[in-house]
């Protein structure tokens, strides 16, 4: 893992020397912008249009627009002595529970190790936490942004979340199209329920997977190998208008009998026929996998992913 950032957690007077990895990693597939007419690689240019020249980064700074086309400039280190990054410390300020922390809060997961001569002090920050359950909010800045944080224990490992300041969450009052109350029908819902129910399970995030990227990368597989490929459309999504009728077929998807014990008796609630409702639903559904139909017979050739940048 490349280090991202180095510095100390520090609660009271106690610091613990870290560094900081990428927890995470985009694992979404690069494409590059390609002249059509030559196949080139479309490069971007930093120019100035009143000096008409190409600019260098060394000639660039940071600036605010405070009134239409005047600005105020700022230098790298101004910035840096604002934001307090010059400290590199994650300055803890109150432990909670994590469970009081909604998850829109979240942004990104940072894991920290110990760092120099720091392992004594991480192992009893770390053990400390474990046993009290609480997490740590703290202020942290990298790369000029001051950013909110929570620490807290994956597995063996102390992490950072940053996570939002209140004010850079919206509001729901801003939502457009809300309804002003909740009404539902008390029979659709005891079978949403039982869906939701039949549908229930441990989170197992290995079960998961991207499938366009899948997809994307089994068709530039065949594109690479010189097949001529044809992708078929995705099957349009109807409307369903009959709330029970769709409940009731995907009660069934799941194979849960209507009339079994717990269950609902749909057809006295003025449920459609299972036979009326499976075809709505499946229509409702619609044929989301999108195929790829190769219209030549020769042997796929093998590739790497890394193939593609």
């Amino acid at each position: 893992m490349h280090t991202v950032w180095k510095g100390a957690i520090s609660f009271g007077l106690v610091h613990v020397p870290v560094k900081m990895f990428s927890a995470t990693e985009d694992k979404d597939i690069s494409m590059k912008l390609i002249h059509r007419v030559c196949g080139s690689n479309v490069s971007y240019i930093r120019k100035c249009p009143t000096c008409e020249v190409e600019v260098e980064w060394d000639d660039i700074v940071k600036g605010y627009e405070y009134e239409k086309g005047r600005y105020v400039l700022f230098e790298k280190d101004e910035l840096e002595q604002l934001s307090g990054e010059a400290t590199k410390t994650i300055n803890i300020l109150d432990f909670v529970a994590l469970e009081e922390i909604d998850p829109i809060y979240f942004q990104k997961t940072y894991y920290l190790s110990p760092d120099q001569a720091g392992g004594n002090a991480y192992n009893l920050l770390l053990e400390a936490m474990r046993q009290s359950g609480r997490i740590g909010i703290a202020k942290v800045s990298i790369r000029s942004k001051s950013s909110l944080a929570a620490i807290r224990i994956i597995d063996d490992c102390l992490a950072m979340e940053t996570i939002f300041y209140p004010d850079e969450i919206r509001s729901v009052s801003q939502v457009p199209g809300l309804p002003d109350s909740v009404n539902v029908n008390e029979k659709e819902l005891m079978m949403a329920r039982m869906l939701i129910e039949q549908l229930s399970t441990p989170f197992e995030p290995a079960k998961y997977k991207d499938d366009y990227r899948d997809r994307l990368m089994d068709l530039i597989q065949h594109k690479i190998a010189g097949e001529d490929v044809s992708v078929a459309p995705e099957a349009q999504k109807t409307n369903v208008l009959d709330l029970m009728a769709a409940l009731q077929a995907s009660l069934e998807a799941v194979k849960l009998p209507p009339n079994a014990p717990g269950g609902l008796d749909t057809n006295a609630a003025g449920g459609a026929a299972p036979g009326d409702a499976a075809q709505p639903a499946a229509d409702a559904a619609g044929g989301s996998e999108v195929v790829a139909k190769v219209k030549t017979s020769r042997p796929r050739k093998s590739k790497k992913e890394d193939t593609v940048s």
